[in-house]
């Protein structure tokens, strides 16, 4: 008869046996699930709302990272999760397809593909083709086509919509790890020249909009030019030079380029289409509209979809209503619908304003500190800010007023806080949440990348976004005049 020692080894054995079922992979995870949970219940400032929601946002990004899991599947998964342990009411997820940024999307995937349809993408591509000498010509041009982009298009998802089908053409001409590369090269880029121009990002008017209420100083189209694009173009190309050789595949050479071209020729020049010539015409009514968005009162998603509707007018339009709704990548809208909502909840529940008082009560001890010291503080506090808020508008409006605060109680020159604290919060490259250029390339199917390997540049390209800053902050722009 078994002794109660010999029945207690048998549980313990049975309870091993189980656990020893798990991959290596899950385990880890597992227990990265409860350090996270362990630590935020330490937390005293949080109410119960905060900490369920700041759970589900870790656990989001960890599984995102770690597993193969679809991201979609994840996000709606953790939304679910928040309300169904009552951190949240259900119109959390309902509410969470009405975020601009859906809209958005939907409408940059239908105007995408009345661009392919029309053939303009094809011609694009095709032309870049028969100029290139090989793929490192390619990346290069792509890159100079992004940065100047930053100055007619004030949006980075506006940008990634129309290059989206542009890529798509190219990545024909790429092997399928070569294109994985191709989907971070791009909306990284969008991101990095987004600096060059006061228009480059909605932020940028918001930060110089409180500059201006606060102090009533203010920050120039030009001024901003002076400033911001001779380093949005050194980091750009520093980019890509960081994620050609993080990601590259060793075994393939840029130096060459065998294409479907060197079989068949380069292509004669065809005339452009009727259909073209329309497509041409809708574009820069679209990117007009864009341009004057502080004139006419609409935003940047409701003018996308008014162009979306013209390029499925009936018997006038591009597309069909079919064809255009066809193009819509819904998998990747529920992941951002989600996606968008688990940041939005982080800000509704308190953690991102926990998260500011203590960063800012940090700063508050360096009154005194020296001149690099402060601005290295400033930068570290907005390139990580991606991190845990998503949207880029969203920083800004919660991180440029304290910075204020914090300059006017050190006596700094207000114009070189704000500036300086807007091109430190044009860096979210981390997760794919950090930003809607991101968004748009990540799962849409065709030219995709692994949130892994966005990691990966990130831990790299972050430290050297902060050097960079830093370099042009104590040569380049203290020698025109910008200084805290």
């Amino acid at each position: 008869m078994a002794t109660r020692l010999d029945r207690h080894k048998d549980k313990k054995s049975i309870f091993f046996d189980f656990i020893n079922r798990f991959s290596t992979r899950l385990k880890v995870i597992i227990a990265i699930h409860i350090l996270f949970a362990s630590f935020i219940l330490t937390i005293d400032n949080l109410d119960y709302a905060a900490k369920v929601s700041l759970f589900a946002f870790l656990s989001a990004m960890t599984l995102w990272i770690g597993t193969k899991i679809p991201a979609g599947y994840v996000a709606v998964s953790l939304i679910v999760f928040i309300v169904f342990m009552k951190a949240s009411e259900p119109e959390l997820l309902y509410h969470s397809f009405g975020e601009e940024v859906i809209w958005l999307m939907i409408g940059a995937f239908i105007i995408g593909e009345a661009i392919n349809n029309a053939g303009l993408a094809d011609r694009f591509s095709q032309s870049m083709m028969n100029r290139a000498k090989n793929k490192n010509f390619i990346l290069k041009s792509l890159t100079y086509v992004l940065c100047i982009s930053a100055f007619f298009i004030p949006s980075t998802s506006g940008r990634a919509a129309l290059s989206m089908p542009i890529i798509k053409q190219l990545g024909d001409y790429f092997s399928d790890k070569e294109k994985e590369v191709l989907a971070v090269i791009v909306p990284v880029i969008i991101l990095m020249s987004t600096s060059a121009s006061l228009i480059g990002a909605g932020s940028h008017l918001i930060g110089v909009g409180f500059l201006e209420t606060s102090t009533g100083e203010s920050i120039s189209f030009v001024q901003w030019l002076i400033w911001g694009a001779p380093f949005a173009i050194v980091i750009s190309f520093l980019s890509l030079f960081i994620i050609k050789l993080v990601l590259w595949p060793k075994e393939i050479s840029t130096d060459t380029l065998h294409t479907p071209m060197n079989e068949e020729g380069i292509q004669a020049k065809q005339p452009m289409s009727k259909k073209e010539r329309k497509t041409i015409l809708f574009i820069i009514v679209l990117i007009m509209t864009w341009m004057t968005e502080t004139l006419h009162g609409y935003d940047i998603a409701f003018i996308t979809m008014v162009g979306a509707i013209l390029f499925m007018l009936p018997k006038y339009g591009v597309i069909s209503w079919k064809q255009g709704i066809k193009s819509v990548s819904w998998n990747l809208i529920l992941f951002v619908a989600a996606a968008t909502a688990l940041g939005k909840v982080l800000v509704d529940s308190g953690v991102v304003g926990w998260i500011e008082k203590e960063m800012i009560g940090v700063l508050h001890l360096f009154t005194d500190a020296s001149e690099w010291l402060i601005v290295l503080l400033i930068l570290i506090v907005t390139v990580t800010s991606h991190l845990y808020i998503t949207s880029h508008t969203t920083r800004a409006i919660v991180f440029i007023p304290s910075l204020l605060l914090f300059g006017q109680m050190i006596g700094a020159n207000p114009v070189g806080v704000v500036f300086i604290s807007l091109i430190g919060m044009n860096y979210c490259v981390t997760f794919p949440v950090s930003s809607k250029a991101l968004l748009l390339f990540y799962e849409e199917g065709e030219v995709t990348y692994k949130a892994g390997d966005l990691l990966k540049i990130s831990f790299i390209l972050m430290p050297f976004y902060i050097l960079v800053l830093l370099l042009f902050y104590f040569t380049y722009w203290q020698w025109t005049g910008l200084s805290i």
